[in-house]
């Protein structure tokens, strides 16, 4: 018998743990951990930065010794990739306690962070204390648009001193960004910078409201036709979205599982707690939790959330039947922030699913009374938009042409 121990590939291992999971075979594996919704930046689109010093808010945040309780559970219930997020998650000082008794529990750590707090010291220790992954945000490539942004002078420099502490470690950094009206115009040079850095680089575009309820980061948001034209600028992001499409586009469960609410992972392999000990099917959802003071992760896992995860349509919407789900995104808990319903549907998000639908060249079957269809009342206003990306983006990329096509607008 050979002692010889047998190498994996990561993404190979990973995806051979998702596979053996569906809605009758749950299993915790994927936390999301937000340790503070306070932050020492104060930034205009963020859904839930509450100042760093703010005492409401510390008093009510679970303690080292409950953090300590939780990991102890979550190992035991068998997860393996904890993100740790915020807020900021150095605004706790605490925080690297915290991290290290994770660490010691055996997982797979992320953070996510803003950098500003990052010292040589702070650095030295995730060096012996490895992370899985450091991600941290970039807001733009200038002073002038980064600080703008933040609202904090300094900022800048500070974040650009963390990364180079973090690289001359060897640590496992990744910079991303999310794109806004104030920092599109340095999308590319800040995925540049970090191509420079020989790191991996990553956008996103959705904007959400405020946990609290404020509308106030949607201001910020880009328009339907700008986030797609993202994808039109850069030949690789849309050739993955068409290996997405082959896999995901069409009906977003089996017919048994249509009348289900929910359709995410959540409550399936993941789910999310928040500072003040509330477990729920993610960071985004405010409607339904557990109390993790009051009772056991394995209580709140497989009677609360297994029952959430189980709960049925009320009402039928233009989503309850659309082949566009994996193309918006759209999920009861941005019904629930947006529109006060979970069940309602977010406009914004499906007007950019159906021009990402026509860009790509898909089928759009009738889905009830969509406003997006043919003889919807905004059906002209996606015309409009085709018409301003075919202008605005061709040359760049030469799939653009597509849009010329007859059959791109035939709504079958």
């Amino acid at each position: 018998m050979s002692n010889e121990i047998k190498k994996i590939d990561y993404a190979d291992f990973s995806m051979g743990v998702h596979g053996r999971i569906t809605p009758t075979a749950r299993l915790p594996i994927n936390a999301s951990i937000e340790l503070t919704r306070r932050c020492n930046l104060s930034c205009s689109h963020c859904y839930n930065n509450l100042p760093a010093g703010d005492p409401k808010a510390r008093a009510r945040e679970l303690t080292f010794e409950e953090y300590r309780r939780v990991f102890d559970q979550l190992a035991e219930a068998g997860t393996l990739w904890v993100l740790l997020t915020g807020g900021e998650i150095f605004a706790r000082a605490d925080f690297l306690d915290i991290y290290r008794y994770a660490k010691q529990k055996g997982f797979l750590l992320t953070l996510f962070t803003n950098g500003m707090a990052i010292n040589e010291a702070r650095a030295d220790f995730l060096a012996q204390w490895r992370p899985f992954a450091i991600e941290i945000t970039l807001y733009g490539h200038t002073r002038e648009t980064y600080e703008g942004l933040t609202g904090v002078t300094g900022s800048f420099e500070r974040v650009r001193r963390a990364i180079e502490i973090l690289l001359e470690r060897r640590l496992p950094l990744k910079l991303k960004t999310v794109v806004l009206k104030e920092n599109r115009h340095e999308l590319a040079s800040m995925k540049a910078f970090a191509e420079d850095l020989g790191v991996e680089f990553k956008f996103d575009a959705m904007i959400n409201p405020r946990l609290d309820g404020s509308l106030a980061p949607l201001a910020t948001r880009l328009d339907p036709a700008d986030i797609v034209a993202l994808d039109l600028e850069d030949p690789r992001r849309l050739d993955a979205w068409d290996a997405f499409c082959e896999h995901f586009h069409g009906p977003a469960q089996p017919a048994e599982r249509e009348d289900r609410l929910y359709h995410c992972g959540g409550a399936v392999n993941s789910f999310s707690i928040s500072p003040y000990g509330e477990l729920s099917l993610c960071g985004f959802s405010q409607e339904d939790f557990f109390d993790l003071r009051q009772g056991s992760f394995e209580e709140g896992w497989q009677s609360f959330l297994g029952g959430v995860m189980e709960r049925r349509i009320k009402t039928e919407t233009k989503c309850t039947t659309c082949h566009l789900k994996s193309l918006c995104g759209m999920c009861p808990a941005f019904g629930e922030l947006e529109n006060g319903d979970p069940e309602q549907p977010v406009d914004f998000l499906c007007h950019v699913a159906h021009l990402r639908a026509h860009v790509l060249r898909l089928e759009i079957p009738p889905h009830g009374d969509c406003e997006f269809c043919p003889g919807g009342e905004q059906h002209h206003a996606l015309q409009e938009d085709l018409r301003r990306l075919d202008g605005g983006i061709k040359g760049s990329v030469g799939r653009v042409a597509k849009l010329q096509a007859p059959e791109l607008f035939v709504i079958k």
